[in-house]
């Protein structure tokens, strides 16, 4: 007698899961480490060794447990980094207070000229970091070298910026008096960077923090990609060196959730710049961004620009696309668009110049990506295409779009770096002002219009409340600039451009009596 075997939804999951891991452990069974192949050649070109040091003070070392990162696109294992202990984070944090003491009496222009440095440093090595992002991080080659050459751009900002940064010369109210408002380095500031922008991230922070005058202490994270970030250390150390600095001005320590949380919980850090998750030790919460497409939009610009948004980086960016909020006049019009356009999306090799969509950058993240899918028709969505993890070696899933979700939905409301988007339908703007608003993240949103009431409505104090606000373009693909950042649970912090410079530093007032008098506040006199 036959008997029918019903799996539970939970069931079906877990059966997955079980099938993907099998996947993976014998793909890294076969493996030898990538930078003993002969193909891998470049990476012993750039420093890379089979074993490499995960902190640097000054010196290179690390004693604590070795990791070893992966290629996403195949799971083979790329190279291993030592992380440091937490005797190394306390020594770390010691040497670059000292070596503050060095950097915070350079003169901001001649901090620039280092940072310019940096900036041709990178130049040179501009195509083989981006393939060493690629390979480590899974995104394709021309998104590494552009993720490389933002660093270059934002150095080549900071360097001007360096010779600007400061308060002005304010009028006082009492004679033969100045007001000044000066601006110093706020000390130090600790980076626990990210694993989707693991050279902007660091970069960002690096160059605007360097020319105001402040040490860095640089953490990563397991899920941070330590051989990217251990190359970008050398690279600022070797200038530092070439110019007789100590190098512990841009320390690093590689490590887990416990070095995570001693630089949040650090008092001696008197800035923490946090890109990232919550298992760290510092609760951030992660970023979910949105996207309106009205009746009147141009449904030329809006498609691509979604897909773009939706898809770039496999869903992985944290300005990447999650919801996507259609007017009721369009909506079967744009989903089948999107439909379409993402059956012709070029998934692939990395490294293949074609490629359009890689994997995502772990195991873990194809369980999220799973679990995300399976939780999205428990409640209510229609797969619209995607759904499924590919067969393939790596960790390559299908770009997805889900439908018919409530724009409450548990799973709609909850981030997940993974390529699905959440397609709803709204009928009017309030409505969906109301829905992009009410989630607790913030970081980037958009609308397609060419309603100027509307654009300048969406921009002003009922419209987005995000840090970012576009119009007519994607969410993804920030300029150096403007100011980086969000609000709400997203942050209020701001990085990269515009007076973002600002956070590095601590401001004071002061007041300089050049004359022989002593006019006192409120017309005191003392006899």
């Amino acid at each position: 007698m036959q008997r029918a075997l019903t799996l539970t939804a939970t069931r079906r999951l877990a059966v997955r899961r079980h099938a993907v891991a099998l996947r993976f452990r014998a793909a890294a069974a076969m493996s030898t480490l990538l930078v003993s192949r002969p193909q891998y050649a470049w990476l012993k070109e750039l420093g890379l060794e089979e074993e490499n040091d995960g902190v640097y003070d000054g010196r290179w070392g690390g004693g604590g447990e070795v990791v070893t990162s992966y290629c996403p696109a195949n799971n083979e294992p790329i190279a291993r980094v030592r992380q440091a202990t937490m005797a190394e984070y306390e020594q770390t944090v010691q040497k670059a207070r000292e070596a503050w003491k060095i950097w915070a009496d350079v003169p901001a222009p001649k901090r620039g000229e280092i940072v310019r440095q940096i900036g041709d440093a990178l130049r040179k090595k501009i195509k083989v970091l981006g393939s060493l992002v690629s390979l480590e991080m899974g995104k394709i080659y021309v998104e590494g070298v552009g993720e490389v050459q933002e660093y270059v751009d934002v150095c080549d900002y900071a360097v001007g910026l360096s010779r600007m940064i400061g308060g002005p010369v304010l009028p006082s109210e009492r004679p033969g008096h100045a007001l000044i408002e000066q601006w110093n380095p706020v000390g130090l500031v600790g980076i626990i960077t990210a694993f989707n922008f693991p050279v902007a991230v660091y970069g960002w922070n690096n160059a605007i923090a360097l020319i105001c005058g402040n040490k860095l202490s640089i953490s990563y994270d397991l899920f941070t990609f330590v051989c990217v970030c251990v190359q970008l250390n050398r690279i600022v150390a070797n200038v530092l060196g070439q110019n007789n600095l100590p190098g512990a001005i841009c320390s690093m320590t590689c490590g887990g959730a416990d070095i995570g949380s001693a630089i949040a919980k650090d008092e001696r850090v008197d800035l923490v710049s946090f890109t990232g998750s919550t298992h760290v030790g510092k609760q951030v919460s992660l970023m979910v961004q949105e996207r309106f497409v009205f009746e009147d939009a141009d449904l030329n610009l809006a498609v691509p620009s979604t897909v773009f948004a939706a898809v770039g980086t496999a869903g992985q960016r944290c300005t990447t696309t999650r919801r996507l909020m259609l007017h009721e006049g369009v909506h079967d019009a744009v989903v089948e668009r999107l439909a379409k356009a993402y059956k012709q999306v070029r998934i692939g090799d990395p490294w293949d110049r074609n490629t359009l969509y890689g994997p995502l950058h772990t195991k873990q993240a194809v369980e999220q990506y799973l679990a995300a899918v399976e939780q999205a028709k428990q409640q209510g969505g229609t797969i619209i295409c995607g759904g499924k993890v590919m067969d393939r070696p790596g960790n390559y899933v299908e770009p997805t779009i889900i439908t018919g979700l409530a724009h409450n939905a548990a799973i709609v409301h909850t981030e997940t770096f993974v390529p699905i988007l959440y397609v709803l339908k709204f009928k009017t703007e309030e409505e969906a002002f109301s829905w992009n608003n009410e989630v607790k993240q913030g970081l980037s949103s958009s609308i397609f219009t060419k309603d100027l009431g509307r654009i300048f409505r969406w921009l002003g104090p009922k419209g987005s409340d995000c840090g970012i606000v576009n119009v007519n373009i994607p969410t993804s693909g920030a300029e150096i600039g403007g100011a980086f950042g969000g609000e709400k649970h997203t942050g209020g912090g701001r990085e990269s451009g515009s007076d973002s410079w600002k956070q590095y530093m601590r401001r004071s007032t002061c007041t300089i009596n050049y004359s022989k008098d002593l006019p006192l506040a409120q017309g005191i006199k003392f006899e």
